[in-house]
C-alpha cells in the first residue's frame, strides 16, 4: 500500500498498523494470537505491513523492531508498541487496552 493510499485510509476510524516480515522469527511467533486479538479488539482495523515492502514507511516512522505496532485514531497517532522484542499476546492486548 503506497503511503498517501495509507494515509486517506487513516484519516477516519481506528486502525492498528501491525509491521512484521516474512522472514522475522519474532513475528512468526505473534502471528497466530492475531486473529483472537483482532477478535478482542473489534473497534481497531489491523492492517499488517510488511516492513521490507515498506521500508520508506517504517523508517518515516521510525520503526527499527519487529513485530510492531502503532495506532491511529482519525489519521492521528494515538499509541506505539515499537521495538525489537518477541511481543506475547498479553503485551498486546495490555497495550491496546491502554489505547481505550
Amino acid at each position: 500500500m503506497k503511503e498517501d493510499q495509507l494515509q486517506q485510509k487513516l484519516a477516519k476510524g481506528k486502525y492498528i498498523l501491525f509491521f512484521t516480515a516474512g522472514w522475522c522469527p519474532d513475528c512468526r511467533f505473534i502471528k497466530p494470537a492475531m486473529p483472537e486479538i483482532e477478535k478482542d479488539f473489534p473497534e481497531f482495523t489491523f492492517l499488517q505491513v510488511d516492513r521490507d515492502e515498506n521500508i520508506d514507511l517504517a523508517a518515516k516512522l521510525n520503526i527499527f523492531g519487529i513485530p510492531s505496532f502503532v495506532a491511529y485514531a482519525d489519521g492521528k497517532e494515538i499509541g506505539r508498541f515499537v521495538n525489537k522484542d518477541r511481543k506475547t499476546k498479553q503485551q498486546v492486548e495490555d497495550f491496546l487496552r491502554k489505547l481505550k
